[in-house]
């Protein structure tokens, strides 16, 4: 009888050290010792080519906006400095964007997305409709105009896709649908912006005077 309970604790502790130890033999004696395979990606949704051709043809045209109320350049520093998004309007150097962007600055600086930062300057500015026209100085060899549409013939429910430079990052796609047309917006200067589009696009900050494109 001694004999057998023997047996049985020792069987007892055998099933519980491998129980307990199952898992560091698992690892030791099936460790995986080869790379995996990384898998191809599938083909892209008509959607998704779509999109990506939407952004490659337009991005090289979107640029990066920064003004100081101070002397000096713009892009660099910290103090009172505005930073925004903007879009070449034509081949003389001609971009817009959005008029708080420089609004009550001295020095605007234009940063193209090949890297290359030139001078602005502030053209003119329609703060009922917060928009404004900065000129590039020196301008030699620019991207393409960006195409212009119209606003009459959009549907609420259309694709939008907005292009702008949040937080002063490299340029950034968003998109979302038309959400509503025709809406009127206040602004902290206490005018009222009508025939406003809005959108559930995510529109960050630094993402002012970018273009919303459909």
């Amino acid at each position: 009888m001694r004999d057998r309970l023997s047996l049985i604790l020792v069987a007892f502790l055998v099933l519980l050290a491998l129980f307990v130890g199952k898992p560091y033999l698992d690892r030791f004696m099936f460790a995986a010792t080869t790379p995996r395979a990384v898998e191809p990606r599938g083909d892209l949704a008509e959607s998704e080519r779509a999109t990506i051709a939407i952004f490659e043809r337009v991005s090289p045209s979107v640029v990066q906006i920064a003004g100081r109320s101070e002397s000096g350049t713009a892009l660099e520093g910290e103090g009172g400095v505005r930073s925004g998004t903007g879009f070449i309007w034509d081949a003389a150097g001609h971009v817009v964007t959005n008029a708080h962007v420089v609004e009550g600055t001295t020095t605007v600086a234009v940063r193209l997305a090949s890297g290359e930062v030139l001078q602005a300057d502030i053209v003119g500015v329609a703060p009922n409709y917060d928009t404004a026209v900065i000129r590039l100085r020196n301008a030699g060899q620019l991207p393409p105009p960006l195409a212009i549409g119209t606003s009459s013939d959009l549907k609420v429910g259309q694709f939008a896709y907005a292009i702008g430079n949040p937080f002063g990052l490299d340029q950034s796609l968003t998109t979302g649908i038309i959400s509503a047309l025709k809406r009127r917006l206040p602004t902290s200067a206490g005018r009222e912006i009508v025939g406003v589009i809005q959108t559930d696009a995510a529109i960050n900050p630094g993402n002012s005077g970018g273009p919303l494109l459909d």
